[in-house]
This record gives C-alpha cells, structure tokens and sequence, in this order.
C-alpha cells in the first residue's frame, strides 16, 4: 500500500460482528480506506494497483464508495487526513467516527454499544452502517450514510443512548484521540450483500 503512487493515507481496518458494533471480530469482511488527491486518481489506482486487484480476487464481493470531505475535525493517528473542499448540497451523505479508546473505560464504553446499535438499526433513514476497526476494542470507527444532512442531524439530536454515550464520553474524557467527519457520497461502485445499498443515479 505504501507504494500506490497518489495515495495520500490509508488504512485497513476489520469489522466486528453482526453490523460490526461489537468488539468480537468478523473475519468475513474487511474495509480499505484511501485517501487520494482526486477523484481521478483514486479511481485509476484501484482500477490498475495489483493489490487492489489481489484483495478483489480473494473476496467473494466487493463495495467501493467514492467520498468528498466536507467537514473533518480532529485527528487520526497524529495527522490531518482529509481536506474539507466538497459541499453537501442534495443526496446522501457519509458520517465517520474515529475513536482511540482508553483502556481503563473500554468495558464501560462498549457496553454503551449495543443499545445505540439498536436505534441505527431501527432508524428508517440510515441507509447504510458498519462498524470497523484498526484494532479490536480499542481503535473504533463507525461509518453511516444518510440520505441527507437533515436525517442525520436528527438523529444525532435525538435523545437516547446515543445522545446519552456521546455525553458519557464527553464527561469522562474516554478518548486518547477522536475523529469526526462527513462527506458527500460522489459515487458507489458493487455489491454489498447481492445489491447495491446506495444509487447515486436516483439523485442527480
């Protein structure tokens, strides 16, 4: 990876269990995230980088969803990864929340897990959701998309688990270092269980 001309930052992350918000591994699907200085570029190097092609021959599907930053703040592994130069104008739109957890509230973080879970799951607006990980418990990422920037407002304004962890988080400073950002969904390309989960063509 450290050899793809272009790539900016990259990561490569598990997933956990069920819809991936659990600590407990699933060894089935994997996530690559890519950071790359244009559209154009990230879509010749996975077209025409050996590895990207590698991973593709050894999975049964694959997804690939094409991001613009549009809001980034905070840090991941003490750098900037994302530059916020896109608007969030009609059609969906991605959340992403990176997390390095203290080891001395890890238990007390993740029992938070299940109960907010549970609301995504029942949420009618989310259109896609997983949870995925550098590290087991204590490198934790969660990834939504919503199909507009009103949905996903409400629900991050809504009282309830959510709500309540993310002021259980902020009162007992259970983070070494956090990340939050939100992108427009530019284009999707795959399969994620048979189908397709988001159209871009519906929008435009």
């Amino acid at each position: 990876m450290s050899r793809i001309p272009d790539l900016d930052f990259w990561k490569l992350c598990g997933s956990g269990t069920g819809e991936g918000f659990t600590p407990r591994p699933n060894t089935a699907v994997y996530a690559i995230l890519c950071v790359w200085p244009d559209l154009e570029a990230a879509e010749k190097q996975l077209k025409t980088s050996k590895v990207f092609d590698q991973y593709r021959k050894k999975s049964n599907e694959t997804w690939t969803i094409f991001l613009g930053p549009s809001s980034v703040r905070g840090e991941w592994a003490g750098k900037k990864p994302f530059d916020a130069d896109h608007n969030l104008d009609d059609g969906p739109i991605a959340a992403l929340t990176r997390a390095t957890i203290k080891p001395s509230v890890a238990l007390r973080f993740w029992k938070h897990v299940p109960a907010i879970s549970n609301v995504i799951g029942n949420n009618n607006d989310v259109m896609f959701k997983i949870g995925i990980g550098e590290v087991p418990f204590f490198h934790q990422i969660t990834f939504s998309i919503w199909p507009d920037v009103n949905a996903m407002a409400e629900f991050a304004r809504r009282d309830g688990p959510h709500a309540r962890a993310i002021q259980s988080v902020r009162e007992g400073l259970w983070f070494k270092e956090e990340l939050y950002a939100r992108f427009k969904v530019i284009n999707t390309k795959g399969t994620w269980n048979g189908h397709n989960p988001i159209n871009i063509r519906e929008y435009r």
